[in-house]
């Protein structure tokens, strides 16, 4: 390696960059652009494991797009994942008094310890209906990447 090398994106790289993450259409989810840049570890989870694999093996200063399909993305819409909710799970899992608006993201104990969370999609007088799938499952996504510093 020469001494002019610019240092590159490594699975435990310490990075300072601008990131956007934008639908289909361009409307932003996430950007830092025209703000503060991001300090990030890889490997630390701070951003979605398929992102951390585009940034692998950039170089310092690197400006980068990623078009990502779904699958590459939050992967697809799993019909699987819309379920019924008996009202009796839903009062456990829930505030004294909630009053649940369809649309709402509703966090649920999961069985066996740990969080998850669905999207109320439909009340009725026995169950509501949840979509357990990932906001941003089934979209295209472009991921934006301006490498500042690689440590």
């Amino acid at each position: 390696m020469s001494s002019n090398t610019l240092p590159v994106v490594t699975e435990s790289a310490y990075l300072t960059l601008h990131y956007r993450l934008s639908s289909a259409d361009g409307t932003d989810i996430v950007t830092t652009f025209g703000g503060t840049p991001a300090t990030l570890m890889l490997g630390q989870g701070q951003l979605a494991p398929f992102l951390e694999q585009r940034l692998l093996g950039l170089e310092e200063g690197a400006q980068a797009r990623f078009e990502l399909s779904p699958a590459e993305g939050f992967g697809e819409r799993n019909p699987e994942l819309i379920q019924a909710v008996s009202k009796k799970t839903l009062d456990e899992n829930s505030e004294l008094d909630a009053n649940y608006q369809v649309g709402d993201l509703v966090d649920f104990a999961a069985p066996g310890g740990g969080r998850f969370a669905g999207v109320l999609r439909e009340l009725r007088d026995d169950a509501a209906v949840f979509d357990f799938n990932h906001p941003l499952a089934g979209q295209p996504l472009t991921f934006e990447v301006q490498l500042i510093s690689v440590l």
